[in-house]
C-alpha cells in the first residue's frame, strides 16, 4: 500500500473516502484509533492508503477534485 495523503481535516478525510470510494479505489484509512485515543485534538492526521495497483488511479481523481495540494507528493 502507498500513503496518498495524511490529513487532520474530518471534512477533508470524508471527502476524499467519497471520491476514492466513487471512483473503485481499494483504500484504508490508517491512524483513525490513534486519533480517536489521543483525545481527538487533531494533533495525529490519519493517512489514506491506497493499494499499489489504484494508486495512480486515486491520485488522478483527487487531482480532478482540486485537492492536488493535499495529496502525498512520494
Amino acid at each position: 500500500m502507498k500513503e496518498l495523503l495524511r490529513t487532520n481535516d474530518p471534512v477533508l478525510l470524508s471527502f476524499v473516502e467519497a471520491l476514492l470510494r466513487d471512483s473503485g479505489c481499494t483504500f484504508f484509512i490508517a491512524d483513525q484509533n490513534m486519533s480517536v485515543i489521543e483525545g481527538s485534538l487533531g494533533v495525529l492526521p490519519r493517512r489514506v492508503m491506497v493499494i499499489d495497483e489504484d494508486s495512480e488511479r486515486a491520485r488522478a481523481v483527487l487531482f480532478d477534485a482540486g485537492i492536488l495540494d493535499e495529496i502525498n507528493p512520494a
